[in-house]
C-alpha cells in the first residue's frame, strides 16, 4: 500500500524524498574527501621517513652554527645528521630562467633524507671544505632548464654566479603542499654564502633505532636547550607528532563538514513530515471507511508510519549511490585522494531510516486519532 502510493504521486514522493537524498549523499562526499586528505597527509609525513627527526631553530635573535648542530650529532643513538640552511634563488640557462628552493646542506643529506640519484653524483665533504660552486638539482628544476637533456657537467648560473651540475635527484613529489622537486641544493659553506647567514636552520636527524625516537627526542632536546638557552627558540619534532597533529585537525574538519551537511538530513525530515500531513488530510474519508469497517488506531498509525519509512528508506539508497558517484567524480576532476567509510554510509542509511520514523509518527498518530464519523464526513 505504502509502494502504491508512492508510486500515485511520484512527482511529489520524489520532492519530498529529495531532501533525503541530498542529506545522505553530502554526508558521504565530506567525509570521503575529508578521510582521503587525513590519508593522503600521513602519506606525506610518512614518507619523510619514520626514523628521522626535524630539528628547527625558530628564534630570530638565536645564533645556531654548524658546530652547534655537530654536538647533535655526538648524541649516542644517532646515526648521522644533517644541517640545512635554506632560501630561494634565480637559476639561469640560457634563456631559461627560475624561481627555485635553494638548501645548502652536507654529504650525509642524501642519506638522512632517503632521496635517490637520477644521474651524477650527490654533493662530497670536499665541496664544503673547498667552498666549490657545484649543485645537485631537483627533477623539476632540471626539466625546467635543459628539457629532457642531461645536465650533469652542464653550468647553471645561480644568482648570476656559474655552478657546475653535478646531480639530479629522482622526483620526490609534494610533501605537505610543498614540492621537493623544484629545488637546486649546494654545499653548506656555499648555501651560507647565498642565503647570506651562517646559522643553520633546519637539521635532519636520522636515529639508529626507530623505538628510541622518544628517547634521543629528549636529549636532542636537552642538548638544544644548553646551546640556546630559550625553550620556545627551537623545536623537535617527529613524523608521529605530525601525524597526529595532522589527523587530529583533519578529523575535526572532516566531523563539521560531516554535522553540516547532516543538517540537510533533517530538513529533509520536516519535508516528509509535511507531505504525511498532507497526506493525511487528502485521505481523511479513507481512513474514516477503514475505521468504520473494523481497523484499529495501529493498523492506520502503522499504515502512514511505513509509508513514511519508505519515502526515507528510498531517499536513502538512492542518496548512498549518489554519494559515492559524486565523490569519485570530484577525486577523477581534483585529482583528490579520496576515502569510503563503510560504517559512515551505513550510519546514513540508518539516518535516514530515523528520520523517516522520528518525522513520520506525528502525521501518522494524527491519522490514527481521527474519529471516523468525522472522517466520513470530511470533504
Amino acid at each position: 500500500m505504502a509502494l502504491k502510493s508512492i508510486k500515485a504521486n511520484k512527482i511529489r514522493a520524489f520532492l519530498t524524498m529529495l531532501g533525503i537524498i541530498i542529506g545522505v549523499s553530502s554526508v558521504i562526499v565530506m567525509i570521503a574527501i575529508g578521510q582521503g586528505s587525513t590519508k593522503e597527509v600521513q602519506n606525506q609525513i610518512g614518507s619523510l621517513g619514520t626514523n628521522v627527526l626535524t630539528v628547527t631553530v625558530t628564534g630570530s635573535d638565536v645564533t645556531f652554527k654548524e658546530e652547534d648542530a655537530e654536538q647533535i650529532q655526538d648524541i649516542n643513538g644517532i646515526e648521522e645528521t644533517a644541517p640545512t640552511v635554506s632560501g630561494r634563488v634565480t637559476v639561469k640557462n640560457g634563456k631559461t630562467t627560475a624561481q627555485v628552493s635553494m638548501i645548502g646542506t652536507t654529504s650525509s643529506y642524501i642519506g638522512v633524507r632517503d632521496l635517490q640519484l637520477q644521474s651524477g653524483r650527490f654533493l662530497a665533504d670536499l665541496d664544503h671544505d673547498n667552498y666549490s660552486k657545484t649543485a645537485v638539482l631537483g627533477s623539476d628544476t632540471a626539466q625546467t632548464l635543459f628539457g629532457l637533456g642531461d645536465p650533469v657537467g652542464e653550468s647553471v648560473k645561480v644568482n648570476g654566479t656559474s655552478y657546475k651540475v653535478v646531480g639530479v635527484l629522482e622526483s620526490v613529489g609534494s610533501s605537505l603542499g610543498t614540492s621537493g622537486d623544484n629545488t637546486i641544493i649546494v654545499s653548506l659553506s656555499t648555501g651560507q654564502r647565498l642565503a647570506s647567514t651562517t646559522n643553520i636552520g633546519t637539521t635532519y636527524v636520522k636515529i639508529e633505532n626507530e623505538d628510541m625516537i622518544n628517547f634521543i627526542s629528549s636529549r636532542i632536546e636537552r642538548t638544544m636547550y644548553s646551546i640556546v638557552g630559550d625553550a620556545d627558540s627551537y623545536s623537535v619534532s617527529s613524523p608521529k607528532d605530525l601525524m597526529e597533529t595532522a589527523s587530529s585537525v583533519n578529523n575535526t574538519m572532516t566531523l563539521m563538514l560531516g554535522g553540516s551537511a547532516a543538517i540537510s538530513l533533517i530538513v529533509g525530515g520536516i519535508g516528509i513530515m509535511n507531505i504525511m500531513l498532507v497526506s493525511v488530510s487528502e485521505r481523511t474519508k479513507e481512513i474514516g471507511i477503514r475505521k468504520a469497517i473494523g481497523a484499529k488506531r495501529k493498523n492506520i498509525l502503522l499504515q502512514f508510519l511505513i509509508e513514511a519509512v519508505v519515502i526515507s528508506a528510498f531517499g536513502g539508497i538512492i542518496g548512498v549511490g549518489i554519494g559515492l558517484i559524486s565523490a569519485q567524480i570530484f577525486a577523477l576532476a581534483t585529482s583528490t585522494a579520496i576515502a569510503y567509510s563503510i560504517p559512515v554510509m551505513l550510519l546514513s542509511f540508518v539516518f535516514s531510516l530515523l528520520v523517516g520514523v522520528v518525522f513520520g509518527v506525528f502525521p501518522a498518530n494524527k491519522a490514527s486519532m481521527l474519529d471516523p464519523i468525522q472522517a466520513l464526513r470530511y470533504e
